[in-house]
């Protein structure tokens, strides 16, 4: 149970799209105890279902801003990389890559 008088029970997500270990709730959950799901995602995030399945992961506007910058970070250390790889000359002829795609099982 989360805190509050109201209770809404979460459970723990065992899925293979990514999200073990997560706390989870339905989308009629997440609507009834929509206070409830705000403060919860304070901690940590938390998966809604629908119909069984993942549908959304609501998480702290401090997590979201966190993702937003690892994934600047990484795009800005792949910008670099390959302007090593252009200077050195480690590049790929664009259609024959292609090709190469296109031809794998």
């Amino acid at each position: 149970m989360i805190g509050g008088s109201i209770g809404c029970k979460l459970t723990k997500s065992h899925d293979s799209h990514g999200l073990n270990d997560m706390n989870k709730m339905t989308a009629n959950q997440a609507k009834t105890h929509f206070g409830e799901l705000l403060l919860q995602t304070q901690r940590e995030p938390v998966q809604i279902t629908k119909n069984g399945k993942p549908a959304a992961v609501v998480l702290s506007a401090e997590d979201y801003a966190s993702n937003e910058e690892l994934k600047l970070q990484l795009l800005q250390l792949r910008a670099v990389q390959a302007e090593k790889d252009v200077a050195s000359g480690l590049t790929t002829d664009g259609d024959a890559f292609l090709s190469d795609l296109t031809q794998q099982d």
